[in-house]
């Protein structure tokens, strides 16, 4: 079983990008034969897997960007065939066997006013979305509430649609067991797309929640600090803007807050449990079916502020540690071993069911424990 893994940047820089990342170098640990097609490499190369960097595409607009390196990797494909080979995809192109959806389908612009429908960025879009989805053989979504927005928005290519694979999850520091003072706290936000994430409603419940803790802070990170200064403009401290950053210290806070608007998966709710930071986030998000009772809370978008304020107010209260959420690297590379053997089997290709891993160095570097910030 050979495999080919299509990803514009291929590094530990992103959620989508980080996913490929690590499962390409779980795959190869299990002994497969792994290449990789992408614009850039922006992390070191790994002994065992091959990568193609096929140069990079315009930036503006996205829909070209995609287009191009589409056409880029046909073209690359059709020079250097690979027969026999699974090409697994994690962008907009036209030649994969398989394709995982890492964000929200575009189709969801179909809720909005028709007049956003009315352009060209649209109908690009709209199609580069289709042509993928029915190029397709087997589609993964990354959580089960990217798999109900497909079938929504995409019935008749529901038949396709795979059991969801969710990213893992590796944490370098745990938060360690703290009981928070009665006027204080820690709160964070991560995201750099804010206004989908929620940062409005974050900041109504830490203003209103810092009237019976007047030392609470809330600490921002991902967006850029010029465009989210102006809303703490009457605020005389309690908050810090970080910015963007490889590195999040869950381990800072006493609980991450996310309540989002529309979240695929939400990386950043995962890591935080994991690192054992206790959630407080919105029912829409694909992490909130991994929140447990024990590891904080989920609320309804509905939901009043004050119900978002008690909420936190709970985590903030709580006397037992979250029990830390488990999600290995190697255990996502498994089912998508499970799911590349059906292909297999489906194609009459043949295939070796279990292998002897090659002899690579599989020494990591520290991870770099990045969050996706922006998906």
């Amino acid at each position: 079983m050979k495999i080919i893994h299509v990803v514009r940047r291929y590094g530990p820089v992103g959620g989508m990008e980080r996913y490929v990342w690590n499962l390409t170098q779980e795959l190869r640990d299990l002994g497969y034969p792994v290449e990789v097609l992408c614009e850039v490499c922006l992390g070191e190369k790994r002994q065992g897997i091959v990568v193609h960097e096929l140069g990079k595409a315009a930036m503006r607009p996205r829909w070209r960007a995609h287009m191009q390196f589409a056409n880029t990797v046909s073209t690359w494909l059709k020079a250097n065939p690979r027969p026999g080979w699974l090409i697994h995809s994690h962008e907009r192109v036209n030649c994969h066997d398989i394709t995982t959806f890492h964000g929200s389908p575009f189709a969801t612009i179909f809720e909005k006013p028709w007049w956003r429908l009315i352009s060209l960025r649209v109908a690009m879009q709209l199609f580069l979305e289709r042509r993928e989805l029915s190029v397709a053989k087997r589609i993964v979504p990354n959580s089960e509430f990217m798999k109900q927005q497909l079938i929504h928005y995409y019935p008749e290519f529901a038949h396709k649609l795979t059991q969801p694979i969710t990213p893992g999850v590796t944490t370098a520091v745990l938060r360690e067991d703290r009981n928070v003072p009665r006027d204080a706290g820690v709160i964070g936000f991560v995201g750099s797309e804010w206004k989908r994430k929620g940062l409005l409603l974050a900041i109504a419940a830490i203003r209103q929640l810092r009237n019976s803790r007047p030392n609470l802070k809330i600490i921002v990170v991902g967006p850029e600090v010029t465009k989210v200064k102006k809303l703490f403009a009457h605020w005389q401290d309690g908050y810090e803007l970080v910015g963007w950053t490889d590195q999040v210290r869950h381990w800072d806070f006493d609980v991450l807050l996310h309540p989002a608007k529309a979240e695929p998966y939400g990386m950043v709710i995962s890591e935080a449990m994991a690192a054992k930071v206790p959630v407080v986030v919105s029912d829409v998000c694909g992490a909130a079916a991994d929140v447990t009772h024990d590891a904080g809370a989920v609320l309804p978008l509905t939901a009043t502020l004050e119900a978002w304020v008690d909420a936190i107010e709970q985590q903030l209260r709580r006397n037992k540690p979250v029990p830390g959420f488990v999600r290995a690297w190697n255990e996502v590379a498994q089912e998508h071993e499970q799911l590349y053997q059906r292909w297999y089997e489906s194609r009459n290709f043949s295939y070796k069911a279990r292998r002897v891993p090659q002899a690579v160095n599989t020494e990591r570097p520290v991870s770099l424990h990045t969050t996706n910030l922006g998906a």
